[in-house]
């Protein structure tokens, strides 16, 4: 069997404030306990640090939301990557460009230079394994003068500004590196907050950075805890205890109150991945047999409550320009007979919707003729099992633009033979070639076009059978306002972020 590189995916970095104002804000309520001028933020995240806070794994993003790391480009509204700190950028050739520093400052104090900038991107592309931005890429950054940072990839790589946006490719001080197998974000990133106090996997604190560059956040800190449980993320809001409450479940959005609940379209996908090299979905015509017996209406209708759209495609309608250019998938295999075949169907319980997905999925399968047994766990949990093709089928939520910014990463990182989060296992020629394809184009419009075309291919194989695209809501305090309700979701927290 080919295991897959475990991946660090889904990441760190925070919008900045020229960005922030693209998105919605929501407002929040209460006061910390031991905020004396009552300004401190006090928010629950779904998933806990499995990694340390290390900015290459699903920490990254953790760090990106509470505002503490950064890197050089960053995603506005349209999906275009905008300055962060970088200023400026300009493509010298087919492989390589040139990025102009802006000034600013790390949280330990010194200065963000050429060389510090070069040395943070040098040490992502030699982590082990290699961020989900840079699977199949390789990437080198020198210093050039007092400003600029040189980045020359070993292929031309049109998406590079949008890629170098990634969570992953967020940019530390020469601290943050000092032990040789750990990267410590505490006090060594350069957003607006200040990570300060790690207490585990059940909470942490974060203090106001007031030298950020783009400016002073209003509030003077965040008291964050990690709320795995759904339900108890919207009683800690309904009561008061909390400011902020991310992913707040469809079943407790009727329990909060009106002008507390916000809901932001966002990129990410529901699906169910079908192990290519397991014993019962090896056989395309059984991975044909499953996709067919998924009703997908029945999930968007029935388990969100409407709070979603049923499944088209691996990119939904928050990635406007995905529906006019979809192309038919071709070449399926024929649904074939289960007969009774035994398979294993995992997912987690960060995200609270994915285990009454996983009830509804199977029994739409064993209504087809599998026979199917459930496992459910945290994801922490759950991902090295799931990367090692320990389970017949996974049902997961993704968002597609989530850790480069460019459409076709995903498809590289998730489908094709070398991917480093590829959890169907995939390893397929003409996907490979599609997607290859489709990372040459330099043209936005054509590039779409080849994004779709290597969707089709994917969706040919049967390895991913999209459930939903989602909506997420978002628990607000109605004293708060400023809250960043990012599509990507990468942001949450901003300098403009107060109560």
């Amino acid at each position: 069997m080919r295991f897959p590189r475990r991946p660090r995916p889904l990441a760190a970095l925070l919008l900045t404030p020229l960005v922030a104002g693209c998105f919605a804000s929501g407002g929040g309520d209460g006061k910390a306990a031991d905020d004396e001028d009552g300004s401190r933020l006090r928010v629950a995240l779904a998933f806990p640090p499995a990694e340390n806070f290390s900015p290459y794994g699903a920490d990254a993003t953790l760090l990106s939301r509470l505002g503490v790391t950064e890197g050089l480009t960053a995603l506005d509204a349209n999906g275009a990557a905008t300055p962060a700190l970088a200023s400026s950028w300009r493509r010298e050739g087919d492989r390589t460009w040139l990025f102009t520093l802006r000034e600013a400052e790390f949280q330990d104090g010194t200065e963000v230079t050429p060389a510090a900038v070069a040395a943070a991107l040098t040490h992502a592309t030699e982590a082990e394994p290699a961020p989900a931005a840079l699977s199949g890429v390789t990437l080198t950054a020198k210093a050039e003068g007092s400003t600029g940072v040189r980045v020359t990839t070993g292929a031309a790589d049109p998406a590079l500004p949008l890629r170098l946006s990634s969570p992953s490719l967020a940019v530390l001080s020469a601290k943050a590196y000092a032990e040789k197998d750990a990267v410590d974000p505490v006090g060594t990133a350069t957003g607006p907050f200040e990570l300060t106090k790690v207490n585990g996997s059940t909470s942490a604190a974060l203090d106001r950075f007031d030298d950020y560059w783009g400016g002073r956040a209003q509030a003077s800190g965040i008291d964050a805890r990690f709320i795995s449980d759904g339900t108890a993320r919207a009683n800690a809001l309904r009561t008061g205890e909390l400011d902020i409450a991310e992913a707040v479940p469809v079943s407790q959005a009727a329990s909060l109150d009106v002008d507390t609940r916000k809901e932001t379209a966002t990129t990410r996908t529901t699906s169910l991945l079908l192990n290519t090299e397991s014993k019962v979905f090896k056989d395309a015509s059984l991975r044909a047999a499953a996709r067919a017996a998924i009703n997908t209406s029945a999930l968007a209708d029935g388990v969100y409550e409407g709070q979603s759209d049923a499944g088209v495609g691996i990119y939904g309608p928050a990635v406007t320009w995905a529906e006019g250019k979809r192309v038919k998938p071709s070449g399926r295999a024929k649904a074939g007979e289960p007969d009774g075949a035994s398979l294993t169907l995992a997912t987690y319980d960060n995200r609270p919707e994915l285990p009454e997905v996983a009830q509804v999925v199977k029994q739409q399968l064993e209504q087809a003729g599998f026979k199917v047994t459930l496992e459910v766990r945290e994801y922490s949990r759950l991902e090295s099992d799931a990367l090692a093709g320990k389970f017949d089928a996974f049902i997961g939520a993704r968002n597609s633009l989530l850790d480069t910014g460019d459409p076709v990463s995903l498809l590289a990182s998730d489908f094709t033979c070398d991917g480093a989060y590829n959890l169907a296992l995939l390893c397929d020629k003409g996907v490979d070639r599609a997607v290859t394809e489709a990372q040459g184009v330099a043209d936005t419009d054509e590039r779409q076009d080849a994004v779709m075309a290597a969707e089709a291919a994917i969706l040919g194989t049967d390895a991913v059978v999209p459930l939903v695209h989602q909506r997420v809501i978002t628990g607000v305090g109605t004293s708060v306002d400023g809250v960043v309700l990012d599509p990507y979701e990468r942001t949450l927290v901003g300098t403009g972020t107060r109560r």
